[in-house]
């Protein structure tokens, strides 16, 4: 027992002498770190300065200098991690740029080509050129399929291409013109400009002639010249009728419809003109919007 008693006291004066070595040691390196201060302690004669005077965090030589216990202990103050110089964005080019580019660089190799036609030039302007039908066949090939699965963007459903298609679409629409031109007379009449020294107006005349009488369409024949007509004998000599209605030039013959509702003239064409060619110009002037039949 009294061996016990004499283990715990050497045990708690070792323990005493530790907690004055650090006493007296901590001002050296408590230092504060940014976050919590941590005050420091001046050392004096009294709590164990060897040269009587204050020390400075990070000045003791043994604890800092010759045991080099690095940053982590405060010795030396963190440094911070430099970062680079943040680099400007570099531009992007365009497709529009690179598809001019690639232009460029394809008439500087035929030029260089042809200008000194070494077999080195040749084959790379050939290959050069190769590259670019090849790109070219892709976006084709590419086109097309986007048509047959994107019926929307399709324009050969609307107007059709192919033999049968283009058959089947052309019947439809002779069928449609038939039918309106059967009813057009009712709100439409034809004004026809002609000229005795005309042989033109010879020509045209009897196949205006047929197509009035076909679709019960109303003309009135108007001779520049006075010159009578046979296929039109209530023909009447132009008083300034043409002017007043804006018809431009003095081509002969000139077609020109007129609206009976709207007051309104619409040019029909100048020239000869197949029977065919009449009914269809009538029909797009009159029943179709400007741009859905292209």
């Amino acid at each position: 027992m009294p061996e016990f008693r004499r283990r715990v006291g050497v045990a708690a004066i070792g323990l005493v002498a530790v907690a004055g070595w650090l006493v007296v040691e901590t001002p050296a390196w408590a230092q504060s770190t940014g976050g919590d201060a941590i005050e420091q302690t001046e050392i004096s004669p009294e709590n164990g300065s060897p040269d009587g005077g204050a020390t400075a965090a990070g000045d003791d030589s043994f604890y800092c200098r010759e045991r080099k216990l690095g940053q982590w202990f405060y010795c030396t103050k963190p440094r911070t991690a430099s970062r680079p110089p943040a680099q400007a964005a570099t531009p992007t080019t365009s497709a529009a740029e690179r598809l001019a580019a690639i232009a460029r660089q394809l008439d500087e190799l035929k030029a260089r080509a042809i200008l000194e036609p070494t077999e080195a030039n040749i084959i790379a302007y050939v290959r050069f050129q190769r590259e670019q039908l090849d790109r070219a066949s892709t976006f084709s090939d590419t086109w097309q399929r986007a048509l047959w699965q994107n019926p929307d963007i399709d324009y050969t459903l609307q107007r059709p291409v192919g033999t049968l298609g283009k058959r089947a679409w052309t019947d439809n629409r002779t069928a449609d013109r038939t039918r309106v031109l059967a009813t057009l007379g009712q709100r439409y009449g034809i004004f026809y400009f002609y000229a005795g020294s005309c042989t033109a107006c010879d020509v045209f005349a009897p196949i205006l002639r047929s197509v009035a009488d076909t679709h019960r369409m109303s003309v009135m024949a108007v001779s520049m010249d006075g010159t009578p007509s046979r296929q039109f004998p209530g023909a009447v000599v132009d008083r300034g009728q043409r002017a007043r209605m804006g018809v431009p030039g003095t081509a002969n013959p000139a077609l020109v419809l007129f609206d009976t509702q709207t007051r309104q003239t619409m040019p029909i064409g100048f020239g000869i003109m197949s029977a065919d060619e009449i009914m269809e110009r009538i029909f797009v002037l009159t029943n179709t919007k400007v741009g859905s039949d292209y």
